[in-house]
Formats: structure tokens, sequence, C-alpha cells
């Protein structure tokens, strides 16, 4: 079992900057995918960004430039910093952790950030 606690998320003006963290426990983090996903009212829930075990990371098109995905395993944690907010980057954000080899995802509860002026 893993545990994961969202933190960070809060209101700030377009073109600022917000960093969201996510803190593990329960289980052997590092051996995890870790993925920040989030979903905005009315749309689905997308993923936003993902850094592998190893350190891979892959972005969605839509933040590529303006977010950036680490982990800390030392710390038990994954960040996403996120610079040059726009409205649109609106949603609540979620973190995901990911065993691949037996599919096995834990969710955390969420964290709301909202880009208005």
């Amino acid at each position: 079992q893993v545990q994961l606690v969202e933190s960070g998320g809060g209101l700030v003006q377009p073109g600022g900057s917000l960093r969201l963290s996510c803190a593990a426990s329960g289980s052997i983090f590092s051996i995890y995918a870790m993925r920040w996903y989030r979903q905005a009212p009315g749309k689905q829930r997308e993923l936003v960004a993902a850094i592998t075990s190893g350190g891979t990371t892959v972005y969605a098109d839509s933040v590529k430039g303006r977010f950036t995905i680490s982990r800390e395993n030392a710390k038990n944690t994954v960040y996403l910093q996120m610079n040059s907010l726009k409205p649109e980057d609106t949603a609540v954000y979620y973190c995901n952790a990911y065993y691949s080899p037996t599919g096995t995802n834990y969710w955390g509860q969420g964290t709301q950030v909202t880009v208005s002026s």
C-alpha cells in the first residue's frame, strides 16, 4: 500500500508559478513511476507529467516548457514545478504512483490549482 498526500495548490495570477508536492508513505517509493494528472470541471482527467523510477520524464504537449516534474527518493516525494501558469491550467491536480509489473495504481486526494486574475 502507498499513501499519497499532495500539497502546494492555491490561487495564482496568470504568469505566476506554483510548486506542487506529493509525499508518499507505506512502501518503497523508488520503485514506482510517479505521475501528475489534472481534472478541470466538466473534463476528463488528463496526464500532465510523469517520471519513471529511473528518472525519465514525459509531459503533455500543453505543459511542455512550462512544467517540470522531479522526484527526491530520499524524501519519498515527487514535485511539479509549474511556471507561466495560464487560466486553462486551472484544475484539481492528482498525484499517482504506478508499479508496472503488477499494474498497481495509487492516488492522492488532489489539490486545487486556480489561475485567475
